[in-house]
Order: structure tokens, then sequence, then C-alpha cells
């Protein structure tokens, strides 16, 4: 709409109403030109996240050799929470089972979803946590699972300790709260702090102001204007709640407000 506005602007003070009409025909196509190309690249986007999201999720999931079913089940689920249509349903699963065979180029895999999601960071991390996710579905990352993780991680320009610090995350979820009034035990609070980024010697001081950074890096609506696709906002949820019990463990070991 603005370029249909500027170009009959510009082309009344050129050419009078004539200038207008035409201003505006070049003004609408122009409008159109620029809406088709942003809409073919998100596309493109998505595609390409499906692509490799999955395929990085089947080689992962075999990495220990074993495929099991509940790793096929989180499979499933991610492709609810992304809210995949029965087509793109059919594409996943074909990227899955890709990613399975034993000739699955890995690296390059992730450096074309590094390559869509151009170093934006908050893209990357997810993309990372639907990998956590998928491999911790039984319960267990294995250390192939976790050595792959890694490589995945350094490829798309994270570290091993983002990967940890996920792993923790979803331990810490996973583990359901204890009964009331009692202390969690000490790995399931270990684990709580590591989901942070902090360390237990950590004063309340330094433990609010990790929470608070986590929240806000990662906030569902802060994410949606740095480029996320509506389609990853469960799972961008999925961490803040995530985060949320792990700091809520600290506080009741803390006894903090």
């Amino acid at each position: 709409m603005p370029f249909i506005f500027f170009g009959a602007f510009l082309g009344l003070l050129t050419g009078g109403f004539r200038g207008l009409i035409i201003g505006a025909a070049v003004g609408y196509l122009l409008s159109w030109a620029l809406r088709t190309v942003v809409l073919g690249k998100l596309k493109v986007a998505q595609s390409q996240l499906i692509e490799s999201a999955f395929s990085v999720m089947g080689a992962l999931a075999k990495a220990d050799r074993i495929v099991t079913r509940d790793e096929i089940r989180m499979a499933e689920t991610i492709m609810s929470r992304l809210h995949l249509g029965a087509p793109q349903r059919e594409v996943a699963k074909a990227a899955f089972n890709r990613g399975k065979a034993p000739d699955f180029d890995l690296d390059a895999a992730v450096d074309e979803f590094a390559g869509v999601a151009r170093s934006r960071a908050p893209l990357l991390h997810l993309f990372l946590q639907v990998q956590v996710m998928a491999v911790a579905a039984d319960g267990n990352v294995h250390p192939a699972e976790h050595q792959m993780l890694v490589r995945v991680a350094r490829r798309l320009g994270l570290t091993e300790g983002d990967v940890a610090q996920l792993e923790a995350l979803l331990r810490t979820a996973s583990a359901g709260p204890g009964a009331a009034g009692t202390p969690p035990p000490k790995r399931k609070l270990d684990d709580a702090y590591a989901a942070l980024g902090v360390s237990p010697d950590a004063s309340d001081a330094e433990v609010k102001r990790a929470y608070r950074r986590l929240m806000s890096q990662n906030h569902p609506d802060k994410l949606a204007s740095r480029g996320l696709p509506e389609s990853m906002r469960q799972i961008a949820e999925e961490r803040t709640r995530e985060i949320n019990t792990a700091y809520d463990l600290i506080k009741d070991s803390r006894n903090l407000a």
C-alpha cells in the first residue's frame, strides 16, 4: 500500500492526473512484486526448516544404533507442535527416514538450515532444542547422541554448553514436582541451576538475573519480532515453561519470595 500512495504522489507531481494514475499502477506492481518475493522466501525457509529439522532428528535418533518407539512418537509430537499439515507431515517423515540412512550427510543438512536461519540466534537455539527434545524422548541421552548434538550445535555456531543447558532444562521439566514441603533431590536441583546457566554457589541476585535474562531472551512475542516463524511459537512457549520450572525449584530450595 505505501508503494501505491508514494507512486501516485510522485506521478501527480510530475504528470498531473495522468501521472497519478500511472504512478499508482507502478506502485501497485512494485508492491505485488515485493509481496510475492517475501512470501516466496518465507515458504522456502519453512520448507527448509522441516527438511533440516527432521532429517537431523532421524540421524540423531539413529546415533545409538536404535531408533526407539519413544523417539518416533516424539517426532510425531513435534510435527503436531509445529502445526504441520498432512503434506508437510509426509515431507517430515520422509526427511526423518532419510536422516537414518548410513550415507546421510549430517553436516550438509545443518549447514543448509544455518544458511536459511542467517545467524538468527533464537531460531538456531530453538532448532537445537527440537533436536534435544527428540533424542531425550526415551528418558536418556546416549553418549553418542550427545556427541552428535554437540557436533550439530557447533556447526550452528553454538556450544557444548548450550547443549548441556538444554538437556538440563528437559531433565528438570520432565522430573515433575516433588511432594509439597520436601526439598528436591540434589541431582534435580543441580539440573535446575545448569538450566539457568548458574552454579549452585551463585547468589540470590545472580540467580534472579539469570532467570530474567533467559525469560527475556526466550519470550515468544520477543522472538516473533525477531523473525521466529509462527509455527515454532509452541516450542518457544515450552522452553519458557521449562525455565520457570527450573527457577521455581531453586526458589523453593532457597525460600525466595
